[in-house]
């Protein structure tokens, strides 16, 4: 590969096209509903690249994903809540330093979704198939009910008064970071292991591969990026309850990574743009929506059970 061809990879051109779209939707997204619409799809796009990564790429099962977004959520909003206000005073302080302290709160979000993807992932991903799926499931829902009992972050109540930080260009830049790093990781000489481990994990052990250790960094850095939307999310909405972060929600990512074609970014991509602007297009007629939307699925998964837009093309010859 030329160094020409390293520059301009998918990831890259990725990055760049991302970083310019969210600079240019900042300037001339006005409108509150659109403003919602892209954000939203932001969140989605990082949600179902991260966990493609998990599922897709290393070919695990995961269901528990709301789970390390609900944990990336309330840290974040712990941190601009409590510690926010001591740091920017009582003026609020600088926009810089609003975002300084809101970039503080979503790294410190996404490394504690990380830490506790690496506590559930040493014991559990010896497993495979369904018993992971069973187990990240069950996490899931035991992280639910564990935020819906601590006081001081609301209880069943929630968290209310969030800082509204987060924009769209704060969104599609993380969202273009999540896909930079994906590709870039799953392209690498260490990447290549987790898609040993998802071709025939047997087969990478007996190769020498520790197919452990590469399912347990996909899962953590699979957290870590969930955290951080769950950060975006907490500080768009201004307002998180535990029951939003359900096993309801994980569902949903799990259906874009699916239809979008296991491992297959780009399609991953093209599902989350895709599940955010159907419900929207069927809001007209709100009462059979979600019927049809279902429906929808079914069809789309009958028609196409190896993801809609996973299309393989054929190579040039010479």
């Amino acid at each position: 590969m030329t160094p020409s061809r390293r520059i301009f990879s998918s990831p890259h051109l990725a990055l760049l096209g991302a970083l310019i779209a969210s600079v240019t939707l900042t300037r001339f997204v006005a409108d509150p509903y659109a403003n919602d619409i892209f954000t939203t799809l932001g969140i989605n796009i990082i949600l179902a690249v991260s966990l493609n990564l998990v599922n897709g790429h290393t070919g695990q099962f995961s269901l528990g994903h709301a789970g390390f977004m609900s944990v990336g959520a309330y840290l974040s909003a712990a941190v601009t809540m409590f510690i926010g206000p001591r740091l920017l005073g009582e003026d609020g302080g600088a926009l810089w330093a609003q975002n300084a302290v809101f970039f503080g709160a979503l790294l410190a979000g996404g490394l504690c979704a990380a830490f506790v993807g690496l506590l559930v992932g040493v014991p559990s991903l010896r497993l495979r198939g369904d018993y992971l799926a069973i187990v990240t499931l069950g996490f899931g829902e035991i992280i639910r009910v564990i935020f819906q009992n601590i006081e001081p972050l609301g209880g069943a109540l929630g968290l209310n008064g969030i800082p509204n930080y987060t924009t769209v260009a704060w969104t599609l830049s993380v969202a273009a970071i999540t896909v930079f790093v994906v590709g870039c990781l799953v392209n690498s000489t260490y990447g290549r292991g987790f898609l040993a481990t998802h071709d025939d994990e047997i087969a990478a052990e007996a190769m020498g591969l520790n197919t452990t250790r590469y399912k347990i960094v996909a899962f953590g850095i699979g957290a870590f990026f969930a955290g951080i939307a769950g950060g975006l999310y907490g500080h768009f909405k201004m307002s998180i309850t535990a029951s939003g972060f359900d096993f309801t929600r994980s569902i949903e990512i799990v259906v874009m990574v699916i239809l979008g074609g296991m491992g297959n970014t780009l399609g991953v991509i093209l599902a989350a743009v895709l599940l955010t602007l159907l419900p929207e297009v069927l809001r007209p007629i709100a009462e059979y929506r979600m019927i049809l939307y279902s429906f929808l699925l079914i069809v789309l998964m009958l028609v196409r059970p190896q993801g809609l837009f996973n299309f393989h093309f054929p190579k040039l010859r010479r």
